[in-house]
């Protein structure tokens, strides 16, 4: 009896410790993931926002034409994104993720030694590439390779880390380019990207195990096949809807609250609120909101921008921050929603290429948003946020159609 209980002592403490690490291994993925989602965002989808007038100005282009060739960009990660997530299905996240900091390195590198539109155009289409390869989307698939079901609350780890990536970015960005001239910030950020990111990506991210061998499973009914088919519909509208006000809101933002009554200063003040409000949603998902189910999450994410706009547009200027905080709270909740929802919908086979074209129309969506959303906003000024309040409303009806299956 005494031999037995000792060997079960033995066993307890070997899957206590093989628990233990497996958390700590599950922690260091999502800080290596949270750390180099920062900095792929902050050199490549804010990148323009600081770099755009200094390009512009040196090629001899306009700054609309440099954001034309941003939003050529973003397209081609729309093309590519299915291609990238089976990729990521077939080989895990950690060959791509690394592949990804090779092509943004040599995508900046390139833009440096830029002197006219052809170079910058393929500098950005090199970047497009590597964006499809190592932004958010391939993040998450690469956290359900590894982590199956069970990856939510790593998805929401990185998303907190990445919550700052214009607070990082943006500055960075900015100095490197006060220091050395926009083509030294090029550099700088290709230099991160290949010195830092790639080790990181490379040899701290797990091998995802294989994927599994394709078994028989039994084939759907005709009417559970058109509810799969139905809910991937639906999901994508809700996302690109959600990435169309967000990034139309991220792009005129200031100028928006400037029609609604505030003055320059108290847009500039409630705005920085967006940041804040965004990462302390995440972390009241990633506390509070962690065992509900997915669906509650992203109805109250996709219900929050109607109600900021409601209070906005009824109640005028004063209400200004508390707009941006609903607005930054809801848009915070989503970017979870759309790595965690398709895991909970579909489960974690396939994962990558099925969130692929899910996400396509949401990467198309950012392309156009600032566009579209400006000339609105010229010819109607704060009420264009009606459009974007329908949407959300659109996206909530839509949630309500949808139900997680076990």
């Amino acid at each position: 009896m005494p031999q037995r209980a000792a060997a079960r002592l033995r066993i307890e403490a070997a899957v206590g410790f093989l628990s233990v690490s497996a958390k700590a291994s599950k922690a260091r993925v999502v800080t290596v993931l949270g750390t180099t989602q920062t900095l792929a965002w902050g050199s490549s989808y804010y990148l323009p926002a600081i770099l755009a007038a200094p390009i512009a100005e040196d090629l001899g282009l306009s700054r609309a034409l440099v954001f034309g060739v941003f939003s050529g960009s973003l397209l081609l990660t729309a093309l590519l994104g299915p291609a990238a997530g089976r990729a990521i299905d077939q080989r895990g996240g950690r060959d791509v993720l690394a592949l990804s900091n090779v092509i943004f390195a040599l995508g900046l590198f390139l833009m440096a030694f830029a002197h006219g539109l052809p170079m910058l155009a393929l500098s950005w289409f090199i970047i497009g590439i590597a964006m499809a390869m190592g932004l958010y989307d391939a993040a998450f698939a690469a956290l359900a390779g590894l982590y199956g079901k069970d990856a939510r609350s790593s998805i929401v780890g990185i998303t907190l880390f990445a919550g700052f990536a214009s607070t990082v970015g943006w500055p960075l960005t900015a100095l490197m380019e006060v220091e050395w001239g926009w083509r030294g910030a090029c550099l700088g950020w290709a230099a991160l990207h290949f010195l830092f990111c790639l080790p990181l990506n490379r040899f701290l991210i797990p091998q995802a195990p294989p994927p599994p061998p394709k078994v028989a499973a039994p084939p759907l009914s005709a009417e559970e096949s058109r509810e799969r088919k139905r809910d991937m519909i639906l999901l994508a509208f809700v996302l690109a809807s959600a990435s169309f006000s967000s990034t139309a809101l991220g792009a005129h933002l200031p100028g928006l609250l400037q029609s609604a009554g505030t003055t320059l200063a108290a847009a500039i003040a409630a705005g920085a609120l967006m940041g804040p409000a965004q990462v302390a949603a995440r972390v009241v998902e990633f506390t509070i909101m962690r065992k509900m189910n997915p669906l509650f999450s992203a109805r109250i994410a996709a219900g929050a921008h109607p109600v900021a706009v409601a209070l906005l547009l009824m109640l005028g200027a004063p209400f200004a921050a508390l707009f941006v905080i609903i607005h930054g709270a809801g848009n915070g909740l989503l970017t979870i929603t759309r790595g965690t929802l398709p895991l909970a919908l579909f489960g974690p086979v396939g994962y990558g290429q099925r969130q692929g074209f899910i996400t396509a129309p949401a990467r198309a969506s950012q392309a156009f948003a600032p566009l579209l959303f400006g000339l609105l906003l010229d010819d109607y000024g704060a009420a264009s946020l009606w459009l974007t309040a329908l949407l959300g409303v659109a996206a909530v009806a839509a949630l309500f159609m949808m139900r997680v299956r076990q």
